[in-house]
């Protein structure tokens, strides 16, 4: 399972976001994805611990505290939505 974490800064780096989360126990891995022109963070990630019991903690501790200028949202993930194909106007020739 995955964490997700929003209202982050934009400032905030995967080492920063580890250390936070390390605090409640040991952290697999984190994600910060960012924007795809830019470069830019879009500020929020999914971090992966290695136990649901580390994961229930540090979102019960992290939820609402307020972090680098920004009060933070952090629960559980919600698996990835399929999406459709995308776009093309079903131009005809």
């Amino acid at each position: 399972m995955s964490i997700y974490v929003g209202n982050l800064s934009y400032d905030a780096t995967q080492e920063d976001i580890n250390a936070v989360f390390a605090e409640y126990g040991s952290v697999a891995r984190v994600h910060l994805p960012t924007d795809r022109e830019t470069g830019r963070p879009r500020g929020f990630a999914f971090v992966e611990m290695s136990s649901e019991d580390e994961e229930t903690a540090a979102i019960e501790a992290l939820d609402g505290a307020e972090w680098m200028g920004r009060d933070l949202r952090v629960n559980k993930a919600r698996p990835r939505e399929e999406r459709g194909g995308g776009g093309g106007g079903g131009r005809r020739f």
